[in-house]
Formats: structure tokens, sequence, C-alpha cells
């Protein structure tokens, strides 16, 4: 890997984690960079899980005074995304870079579309005084089955997990949010190690974006403030459509 490349992905990570802490769907210019580049599906998609990492650990930290409020409620979230991460990721493993890359243009459509409708997609806010109720079986459940969609492939994992959430637990969006936060930490780790376990990750390109996803999750902060969410948002979609067109056009 070249000078050019790691200056590239170095932006790239910079961007992704920029708008991780803006409007979310970094991965979709993480992912979509190292695929650019002539990286296979499957490595681009688990080194993309890896350089994103440093930014949810930080966010988690941020939290971690909401986060430990919610303890009862994530530590079984927690059991029951480590198993379908599992079997998200390790499905991932079992198919050909051929299989996937076939899969991967409908999957960047349903994660364009899933972030697309994010502004729509926000939980109901408790009512003053009513006591929230969780449905402990829809909960798991339905967290079961975003922790496979999370360790499979990734993008738009966020959005999808806060809405359904919101629509399990309950509560404020600061709850809901570190909840989202913690848990995309457990999806990401299970994931990582079973990506590191079976080979698949391309550590040049890794280690060329991890300090820009720090940097650009840092430097998202300040540009949350300044930065119009929809320019952002409008952004990530249209590289989402890029991407899918293609992967479309490739296969």
């Amino acid at each position: 890997m070249g000078a050019l490349e790691i200056g590239l992905l170095f932006v790239a990570g910079f961007l992704s984690g920029a708008i991780n802490a803006v409007a979310g769907g970094g991965t979709f210019i993480s992912f979509g960079a190292l695929s650019l580049l002539g990286v296979p599906p499957i490595s681009a998609n688990a080194t993309s899980s890896i350089a994103q990492l440093p930014g949810y650990v930080t966010s988690t930290l941020a939290y971690w005074s909401s986060i430990r409020k919610v303890l009862g409620s994530a530590l079984l979230l927690a059991l029951v995304s480590i198993i379908g991460a599992l079997g998200g990721s390790l499905f991932l493993l079992w198919l050909s870079n051929d299989r996937f890359a076939a899969l991967v243009p409908w999957l960047l459509l349903a994660a364009t579309a899933l972030f697309a409708a994010g502004p729509w997609l926000k939980p109901v806010p408790a009512k003053p005084g009513e006591e929230q109720m969780s449905n402990r079986f829809a909960s798991t459940a339905v967290q079961f089955v975003t922790s496979i969609y999370g360790g499979f492939f990734g993008a738009g994992m966020g959005i999808m997990m806060l809405a359904t959430l919101g629509l399990t637990e309950g509560g404020d969006y600061h709850r809901l949010n570190a909840l989202k936060n913690l848990l995309s930490n457990v999806i990401a780790i299970v994931a990582i190690v079973v990506f590191v376990s079976g080979g698949v990750i391309s550590w040049p390109g890794a280690l060329a974006m991890i300090p820009g996803v720090a940097l650009g999750g840092y430097s998202g902060v300040w540009a949350a403030k300044r930065v119009p969410q929809t320019a952002v948002r409008l952004f990530v979609i249209a590289v989402g459509l890029f991407l899918a067109g293609y992967y479309f056009w490739k296969g």
C-alpha cells in the first residue's frame, strides 16, 4: 500500500469518524474507500468494523454516567447482542467474496433507505410522570435480530438500534443513546474477534484509517454544532447510492 492509498484511507477515516459524530452513517465512507481501492468486499467490511471501534469506545465513555443507570437492561441486551453478532459475523466468513459482493448493493440500498428515514425513526418520548414498562421479550428479540445484522454488515446499525430500542425499551433520548452506544461496542468487539480469527482484516488499511477515525470523531463534536445535519445526511445518502450503483455495475 503506497503513500497515496494510505493518505486516502486516513482522510476517509477522518470523514467517517466526523460523520458518525454529526449524523451517523460514517461506515459508508470507510467501507466505500476500502472497496474502491480494491480490497475484497468481506475484508473491506471487516476492516471498516475494526476502524470504527475507537469512535464507539469514546462515545460510550461520554455516556458512562447514563449507562450505569441502565445496567440492568443492558446486561440482558448485551448477552443477546453477543450471540447475534457472533452468528452474523460467522455467517459473513462462511460466504465467499462473490456471494457477499452480490448482496452488498442490496445491503447498501437498505442501509441508505434506513439512514434517509432516520429523522422519522425517533422514539416516542415518555409522558411526564408515566412509568415506562419494557416488553422484555420484544426488546431482546429485536435486539438479537439487529445484532445479527450488525455482525454481518453494520452500516446503519446505530440508527436501526436507536429506533428499535425506542419502541421496545422506552425512556428519553439520552438513555436510549447510551444503550445504543454500549451495545454497538459489544457487537463491534465480537465481530472484530471473529474477523481477526478468520484472517480477513486488511491491517494496513485498518492502521491507516484508525488515527483518522479518532481525529474525525473528536472534530465531529465541533462540527456538529456548526454544520447543518441535513447537509451531512444528504452527503451520506449520496455516497450510499453511489456505492450501491458501483456494486450493481461491478457485478
